[in-house]
C-alpha cells in the first residue's frame, strides 16, 4: 500500500492500485505453477503460524489469572463457540473445530494484509474459492450423511401454496449452488477494494512531491489523502474482522440448513 508517484518519466502521478495483488515466486521469477511457493504461500503460511502462536502457545500455561494472550485465544473461543451453538443449534457443536479454524485463518490473513507492503491472501478468489467450496461440499455431505434424501427437503417449501412449490424448489436449488460463489465474492471483492482505494490514495498522498502538481493543489491534496488513508485503515480494521465473522456465520447457517432440512 506504499505510495506511487513518478516524475517528468511518468507525467506525473501513475495509478496501479492492483499491483499488490499480484501473484509472484519467492524464488525466481518463472511462472506460477500448483507448487510453486509464491508470496500467497508465505502469507498464508504467516497466519496459520499466527493462529497456532496465539491459540495453543498462547493458552498452553492454563493460568487460573489468564495473560493477554491465554484472555483473547479464550475470548475467541467462547465468542465463536457461542454463535455455533446459537446459529446453528448444539447439534452443530461438533463442527466448531472447523468453524473456529476457518475465522481464525481469515482474520488473520486479514489482518496481516493490513501490514504495509504485504500481501492480502484473502484478496484473491483463488483461496476464497476454495474455502467456499469446501463448507459447501462438507454441508452437502452432513446433509445427506445425516437425514438421506430428507436432506432434499430443503428445497421443497411446503408451506408454500402447493401451485407454488415447483418454481420455489427450482429458485432455492439455484440459490443453493450460487452459495459458494456469493460465500467466496463476498470476502474477496471486499477486502481487494478496501485495499486498492487505500493505494488510490496513498498514490495521491504524493502529491506534494510530483514536480506536474502546482505546488499549492499539492499542499492540500496531500495532507487530504493523509487523512483519507489513515479512516480507510481504520475502517479495513473493522472489516478485516467483520468479514472473517460473515463467512464463519454463514457456514453456520449452511451447517443449520443441513441438518435441520425441513421448511
Amino acid at each position: 500500500m506504499a505510495s506511487e508517484a513518478h516524475g517528468a518519466d511518468e507525467g506525473g502521478l501513475v495509478f496501479h492500485p492492483m499491483d499488490q495483488f499480484e501473484l509472484k515466486s519467492v524464488f525466481g521469477d518463472g511462472p506460477i505453477g500448483m507448487f510453486t511457493i509464491s508470496n500467497a504461500t508465505i502469507w498464508m503460511a504467516l497466519a496459520i503460524i499466527c493462529v497456532v502462536i496465539m491459540m495453543v502457545l498462547g493458552s498452553s500455561r492454563r493460568a487460573i489469572v489468564p495473560g493477554r494472550a491465554q484472555s483473547i485465544a479464550e475470548l475467541a473461543y467462547g465468542f465463536i463457540y457461542k454463535m455455533v451453538e446459537d446459529v446453528a443449534g448444539k447439534d452443530a457443536v461438533k463442527f466448531f473445530p472447523y468453524i473456529m479454524t476457518l475465522f481464525m485463518f481469515i482474520v488473520f490473513a486479514n489482518f496481516l494484509g493490513l501490514i504495509p507492503m504485504a500481501f492480502t491472501t484473502t484478496a484473491h478468489f483463488a483461496v476464497t474459492v476454495v474455502l467456499a467450496l469446501l463448507v459447501f461440499l462438507t454441508v452437502t455431505a452432513v446433509g445427506f450423511i445425516k437425514n438421506g434424501t430428507k436432506f432434499l427437503a430443503l428445497f421443497w417449501v411446503s408451506s408454500a401454496p402447493l401451485a407454488l412449490r415447483p418454481v420455489l424448489a427450482v429458485i432455492e436449488i439455484i440459490s443453493y449452488f450460487v452459495r459458494p460463489v456469493s460465500h467466496s465474492i463476498r470476502l474477496a471483492g471486499n477486502v481487494m477494494a478496501g485495499h486498492a482505494v487505500i493505494k488510490v490514495f496513498a498514490a495521491f498522498a504524493a502529491a506534494l512531491v510530483v514536480k506536474e502538481i502546482p505546488t499549492a493543489v499539492g499542499a492540500i491534496v496531500t495532507p487530504l489523502s493523509i487523512l483519507g488513508i489513515t479512516a480507510l485503515y481504520a475502517l479495513e480494521v473493522l472489516v478485516a474482522f467483520i468479514q472473517a465473522y460473515v463467512f464463519a456465520i454463514l457456514t453456520c447457517v449452511y451447517l443449520r440448513d443441513a441438518l435441520h432440512p425441513s421448511h
